[in-house]
């Protein structure tokens, strides 16, 4: 299953300027979603990280991680609606700066699931290179 980004929006509920998956590419809900966030130099964040050489926040990196994640949880059938929510950040390292034009391709693997809480396995990269990886927790609301 692909989605669009207008599409991303039924199940998500972030907007501009929070909303950093531009699309899903491949997608199994319950399971794994894969996605992408094309890096723009207009974005907010580059006004002040940092001017004189824009390199996207390792933080916001791990939000379209958890994002991609949440499209993967959110999209199976009882939990549509519902809200994942951060419980936890694990292992994160960050392996290669991202700069505008660079596209991220997103993706998280639910590894685990106990409840309403489960575990993603998280991996963000740039033309084919490891940027980001880490383990997110999250929960069902």
């Amino acid at each position: 299953m692909t989605l669009t980004s207008d599409e991303i929006k039924e199940i998500l509920p972030h907007r501009y300027p929070f909303l950093l998956v531009d699309r899903i590419t491949d997608c199994i809900p319950g399971e794994e979603a894969t996605g992408r966030k094309c890096v723009t130099a207009n974005e907010m964040h580059f006004c002040g990280h940092f001017p004189q050489k824009q390199i996207m926040p390792g933080v916001l990196i791990i939000e379209a991680l958890a994002q991609t994640g949440a499209v993967a949880i959110l999209s199976q059938e009882e939990n549509k609606g519902k809200l994942a929510l951060f419980a936890g950040i694990k292992n994160a390292r960050f392996k290669k700066q991202v700069i505008p034009g660079d596209v991220l391709e997103l993706n998280c693997k639910i590894i685990k699931r106990r409840g309403q809480i489960g575990i993603g396995e998280c991996k963000a990269f740039v033309d084919g290179q490891l940027a980001v990886s880490a383990e997110l927790t999250f929960a069902i609301e």
